[in-house]
């Protein structure tokens, strides 16, 4: 019996590849896809996690990434790592970044919801 990768499993696999292994294995996902047709699948609400009255900017991602455990972290690393500099090394308002990854985090779970209608 066969053990199903994670995302993560797969994502880790697909970096260590040189280009032409990676245009193969999308290529072949592609093709798989298109075979068996879309899968539909629900995507849970965010768990209700509530923002502390204090948190720090780490505090806040690690809250957001379980309130939306549903958004691939991956999809939101980049601009959260940006908005987590900013802070840190710009001196940008703690609040001020922590609403943005609010933001940040509900506009990939409103994609995610998007993307299977």
């Amino acid at each position: 019996m066969s053990t199903i990768k994670s995302s993560k499993a797969l994502i880790d696999l697909y970096e260590s590849m040189d280009d032409e292994r990676k245009l193969s294995l999308c290529d072949f996902a592609d093709f798989l896809y298109a075979k068996a047709g879309p899968v539909v699948k629900e995507i849970p609400a965010p768990d209700d996690v509530p923002r502390p009255a204090e948190e720090t900017v780490v505090g806040a991602v690690k809250r957001l990434k379980v309130k939306y455990h549903m958004v691939e972290s991956m999809s939101v690393f980049s601009a959260a790592s940006s908005l987590m500099t900013d802070h840190m090394v710009k001196g940008r308002d703690v609040v001020e970044v922590i609403d943005e990854m609010e933001v940040l985090f509900e506009d990939a779970y409103k994609k995610l919801l998007q993307d299977i209608e």
